[in-house]
């Protein structure tokens, strides 16, 4: 299966239960940034750009729980930064399990085998590794030579102690659609879970030239979107029509929030206008259909996951869901 089924059964019952108290506006997963400080500096990251002044700080394991607790998410996904540096990362893990929550730990890869002994395999817990292409494109990326074969070193690690890992691929304007396929390739060979690939977002710390706008995003798409007989492709196959030209989305901004040591992020994991004290506030002082509308011109190029897929979720009638829980099934 591409996801464990107790993630499917959190989530229906998760869902169900916002349906029936009638609440139109609810996140699926929390994107949880304990801290933004990072071991790489890779040439399509926002985060250390944008945080470069508060780089140091992190969340305290009371924050995190509070924020796991407020959004209420059946999943929520450890980020960074590079959340192997937090200071209470096994601590963090265990509240988190402790919870009846799903996690997507996602790592560079960078300390992941030396750090395996800190946790134990769980069922409700994935590594979620970043490869951005194969190994000479992924250590340009990075900055760091060796790199990627130190992050499949990890992966191969980690399967061979009995963890979940999937990886996720961010595809940049200059990403070759022959390089991702190798790298797929390699990836399956290692025994990974799942493969996520999605566009990356025009960050403006970053700038516009290694990004790809959405005519470029299609033109890429149309030929990853069909590998998923390959490959063990967990990126929705719903959302892969969208971003191959298929299928027209509208954006669900808060369906990914965003909790870092600054806040609660506003308006959603790729834009940031302002950080809010409480998960309450975020919901309720955000204009969302502002942002949901597309009238922003930062979103003007955007078809990332975290704002798309959580309207798939939203919009998925009788015919949908039977198609998902097909291609859970067949690998």
């Amino acid at each position: 299966m591409r996801f464990p089924i107790s993630l499917y059964v959190s989530m229906v019952g998760y869902l169900a239960g916002n349906k029936f108290r009638g609440n139109e506006r609810f996140p699926l997963v929390l994107m949880l940034e304990p801290t933004h400080r990072c071991n790489l500096t890779c040439s399509g990251c926002g985060r250390i750009r944008e945080y470069h002044d508060t780089l140091s700080k992190e969340m305290s394991l009371e924050e995190c729980i509070t924020a796991i607790e407020e959004a209420g998410t059946p999943v929520v996904s450890i980020t960074g930064g590079e959340p192997l540096l937090y200071s209470k990362v096994p601590e963090l893990v265990r509240e988190t399990l402790a919870r009846g929550k799903h996690i997507y730990f996602c790592t560079n890869g960078m300390l992941l085998e030396e750090s395996l002994k800190l946790f134990k395999p769980d069922s409700h817990f994935t590594w979620n590794v970043h490869f951005d292409g194969t190994e000479p494109v992924h250590d340009a990326i990075i900055g760091r030579p060796g790199g990627f074969q130190k992050a499949l070193a990890g992966v191969k690690a980690a399967k061979r102690a009995g963890f979940r890992v999937s990886t996720n691929t961010t595809v940049f304007r200059e990403s070759s659609v022959e390089d991702l396929h190798s790298l797929f390739e390699q990836l399956a060979q290692a025994g990974v879970d799942g493969i996520l690939a999605a566009p990356g977002f025009s960050y403006e710390e970053v700038g516009n030239d290694v990004f790809l706008n959405k005519s470029e995003i299609v033109k890429k798409f149309k030929e990853i979107s069909t590998w998923g007989r390959k490959f063990p492709i967990i990126s929705n196959p719903l959302y892969l029509e969208f971003v191959a030209g298929k299928r027209s989305l509208k954006c669900t901004p808060w369906g990914n929030p965003t909790r870092n040591p600054m806040g609660w992020k506003s308006p959603c994991y790729l834009i940031t206008d302002t950080h809010y004290r409480t998960f309450a506030e975020l919901m309720e002082r955000t204009d969302w259909e502002h942002y949901a509308s597309g009238a922003d011109p930062r979103c003007a190029q955007c078809m990332v996951h975290c704002g798309f897929e959580p309207t798939i979720v939203r919009q998925m009638g009788l015919k949908d869901t039977l198609r998902m829980l097909k291609w859970n099934i067949n690998v």
